[in-house]
């Protein structure tokens, strides 16, 4: 695969096979090439699990110290006081079961989260095969199917975020953007770490962190040392 220019300038600035230090590489990364848009900086950690199996499984969110850089659409489904509240709260879009037709005919997904009280989750269950595969599905393990709407839309506007495993037993997460600068971006690289170390199933046997990497979304990976 041929790379573009930009990579291939971002790539003469990494040293082959070093892993460095956290600080270090964001710094790095704040080196690369300026693109023409604020490029958000992905952090990609292989862990030493099965995600095939149930109790390996790692999943849970973190609100980030200096957010996300991006503003989240939040759409709620909630109906009487809970939509009131959600609309209150700040949701984008509020709604119940006449937005069934609208996201599965209409593949509507002007949205970044879904949120759902558990009463209406008999309702947004009709949209799992659509909204599973593009990860927007409600969840009690992520906050997002609550009764306290209010609270999930102000930790989701603030900069929570959602890490889990991909089939590769990969976390794939975006933690800032380049223009935070290395100290942000480093309180929310540690923040997010933290939170996956804390996070390891009792199940998981051997190393846990196989390797960590961050990159921006058009650029290299930088190893970290996890020692």
């Amino acid at each position: 695969m041929k790379r573009g220019k930009r990579y291939q300038e971002a790539s003469k600035l990494i040293e082959k096979g070093k892993q460095y230090e956290a600080k270090e590489a964001l710094e790095l990364i704040e080196k690369f090439p300026k693109t023409k848009f604020d490029e958000t900086v992905e952090l990609h950690v292989k862990l030493g699990v099965d995600s095939k199996h149930a109790d390996q499984q790692v999943r849970g969110t973190v609100v980030l110290p200096n957010g996300t850089g991006k503003t989240q659409k939040v759409l709620v489904f909630a109906k009487g006081p809970k939509a009131d509240e959600a609309k209150s709260a700040g949701a984008d879009y509020v709604g119940a079961e006449e937005l069934i037709p609208k996201i599965e005919k209409e593949n509507w997904f002007d949205y970044d989260v879904i949120v759902a009280t558990p009463d209406m989750m008999g309702v947004v269950g009709r949209l799992g095969k659509v909204l599973g595969p593009k990860g927007l599905m409600p969840n009690p393990k992520s906050g997002t199917v609550t009764m306290d709407v209010a609270k999930a839309i102000a930790d989701i506007k603030s900069g929570k975020v959602e890490y889990r495993l991909d089939k590769t037993n990969i976390i794939h997460l975006g933690f800032g953007k380049v223009s935070f600068g290395a100290d942000k971006l480093l309180e929310n690289y540690n923040t997010v770490m933290e939170a996956i170390i804390k996070a390891k199933p009792v199940a998981a046997k051997g190393q846990y962190i196989r390797s960590v990497s961050v990159t921006t979304t058009m650029g290299p990976g930088v190893f970290i040392d996890q020692k």
